[in-house]
């Protein structure tokens, strides 16, 4: 065979392949009610990782949870995150289960084994082609450095850790009361707000 016939060939199998999945969409269409395949969820994984700068990945977090930095974190995460990872982390929420792809467990040992700087860069700056949005425009690195900790503790909640992050759905402090809102700013020069 020459080097001619092959190219020909090889062009004739690619119109064909694109000729066939132009086909197959046109029938099925694009639905985020379907499970991503193994290749996609395969494909995420390996782009997340590629699209996550080596720096990065090596950042340790520089802010330990403190008592006072858990209050604020378990806050931010119930008013900003919780929508569609839910309260538990388990992404099983209306929003999370129909998002394509579905919002991550973050109890999950995939998502676990991300390192600190690796979160940080992904609730910093979002991931492409996924509901997972940008934060770091509105939140300050403290505040995702705290989300990061919190993150970690997802696995191991208590019962009471649940029952508080409930309460604190529904807007009750710890004694039933409801909670004031709390006046704070997100990122240097992001006007105060109330949640």
């Amino acid at each position: 065979m020459t080097w001619k016939t092959a190219t020909v060939l090889v062009l004739f199998i690619v119109i064909a392949a694109l000729i066939g999945l132009a086909i197959w969409f046109q029938r099925h269409g694009f639905s985020a009610r379907e499970e991503p395949a193994w290749y996609e969820k395969t494909l995420a994984r390996h782009a997340r990782r590629i699209a996550t700068p080596a720096g990065s990945k090596e950042l340790k977090n520089p802010h330990p949870l403190t008592d006072e930095g858990l209050v604020e974190a378990r806050e931010h995460w119930v008013t900003h995150c919780s929508t569609c990872h839910a309260l538990d982390g388990s992404g099983n929420t209306t929003i999370g289960r129909n998002l394509y792809p579905k919002a991550p467990d973050m109890r999950d040992l995939d998502t676990q084994k991300l390192t600190d700087g690796e979160m940080f860069y992904i609730i910093s700056n979002g991931v492409r082609f996924t509901g997972m949005p940008a934060w770091g425009g509105e939140d300050s690195p403290q505040s995702i450095w705290q989300l990061v900790g919190y993150i970690r503790r997802l696995p191991a909640l208590s019962p009471e850790e649940k029952l508080l992050l409930e309460k604190l759905q529904r807007g009750e402090t710890g004694e039933g009361k409801a909670a004031a809102p709390k006046t704070h700013t997100h990122a240097p020069g992001a006007p105060p707000h109330k949640h």
